[in-house]
């Protein structure tokens, strides 16, 4: 897929959120070449456009936050950019109205069916690629999360490996190209998860108040508390790589290189990203295979 792409016509769903537990409405539509990805607050007035872009992300605890200059702001953006990266979408409108993406079950399985319902159209402009040249890395105490170089690659592979202390998830690591098949097949369909001994002290603090067994996989001594189980034997893993796709699609474009990430999250993914923003000799644009110019000198 060389060329930008969009959907063919708009399409709809509504849900809690799983933070606000607030029900919201969502619309995507097409949108024009070079456009992005744009959220619209439409419950509000001014400036209510909300570029997906690393530069107005405020906030990534429990989930990634943009938010505009004048205060307009939408969260858990994440698994629902997963999925437009995962099915190569480059633009879009996404018109909402209320201040959280909606949950739904959890992952980025109901809206990929929302966006291949819609239809997807080709638009007649090449497909601009961030393509990584030298290693762009961030720490922190035993957490690491890097873009590496991968020139034999126009996608971008992901490395990564979760560490936690309840046998139910453990020590888990998994290895996938972003290409549509390995998005649709292994990752789109994971879960977000949590722990049952959580829930009081974070909606205490105004969060998880939407969360339940019909959006999270909930972890409770050594055991998953949802009744039907898991739907893959590593779903913790696969989920924290969907959620990387996410956040990393707010790099302005799409990655061509290596994410290797231990222990990621979402602030991780966000400093990743501000790094790979300031490290310009880093990288370069692509487009249609072929460098157009140098970082250094956009």
């Amino acid at each position: 897929m060389r060329e930008q792409r969009t959907i063919a016509g708009p399409a709809m769903c509504a849900g809690i959120g799983v933070h606000t537990g607030a029900r919201m409405r969502l619309v995507v539509s097409p949108a024009p070449a070079d456009a992005g990805v744009v959220f619209v607050r439409t419950d509000l007035s001014g400036d209510n456009r909300i570029e997906a872009h690393a530069a107005f992300v405020t906030d990534t605890v429990l989930g990634t936050t943009l938010e505009n200059g004048a205060g307009a702001s939408i969260a858990t953006v994440e698994h629902l950019l997963s999925a437009c990266s995962g099915l190569g979408l480059d633009n879009l409108l996404i018109e909402i109205d209320g201040p959280e993406v909606p949950i739904l079950d959890g992952s980025a399985g109901p809206f990929v069916r929302l966006l291949e319902q819609a239809g997807a159209k080709t638009l007649p402009a090449p497909r601009r690629v961030i393509r990584i040249l030298e290693p762009i890395v961030v720490e922190e105490g035993a957490k690491r999360a890097a873009l590496l170089p991968d020139p034999q690659s126009e996608t971008l592979t992901l490395d990564v490996t979760i560490r936690f202390t309840d046998p139910a998830i453990g020590v888990q690591r998994r290895v996938a190209r972003l290409t549509r098949e390995d998005f649709l097949s292994d990752i789109a369909d994971a879960r977000t998860f949590g722990f049952m001994a959580d829930v009081e002290r974070l909606r205490a603090h105004g969060r998880g108040l939407g969360a339940s067994l019909d959006n999270a996989v909930v972890v409770e001594n050594g055991r998953v508390v949802n009744p039907e189980g898991l739907r893959f034997e590593d779903e913790f893993v696969r989920h924290k790589m969907l959620d990387a796709i996410g956040d990393l699609a707010l790099a302005g474009g799409r990655i061509a290189g290596r994410f290797e990430a231990d222990q990621p999250g979402h602030a991780m993914n966000a400093r990743l990203i501000r790094e790979v923003l300031r490290a310009r000799n880093a990288w370069c644009w692509e487009s249609l295979g072929q460098p157009v110019y140098a970082a250094a000198g956009a």
